[in-house]
């Protein structure tokens, strides 16, 4: 069986154009999580174009897969449940 590679778009305004840092976190857009990255980078697309008017709103692509990794001993997502 392939491994799922997840990944979540999100995005919103940020404090300014040089920052990753969101003005309002509980307005932050997530878009969805997505299969794999083709997916995930055809949604992170549309939304960044929806967006291209406003120079301090960013959409990201998280990749989920990365966070939670259950073949090594102490991964940083179970690290937090700890």
């Amino acid at each position: 069986m392939t491994q799922q590679r997840l990944h979540l778009v999100f995005g919103g305004e940020l404090e300014s154009t040089g920052s990753t840092v969101f003005r309002d976190p509980t307005a932050i857009d997530v878009v969805g999580i997505f299969p794999d990255y083709a997916a995930a980078h055809a949604a992170w697309k549309s939304h960044a174009q929806r967006t291209v008017d406003s120079a301090q709103t960013r959409y990201f692509i998280a990749h989920l897969h990365r966070l939670h990794d259950e073949s090594r001993e102490a991964s940083p997502t179970g690290e937090l449940g700890a």
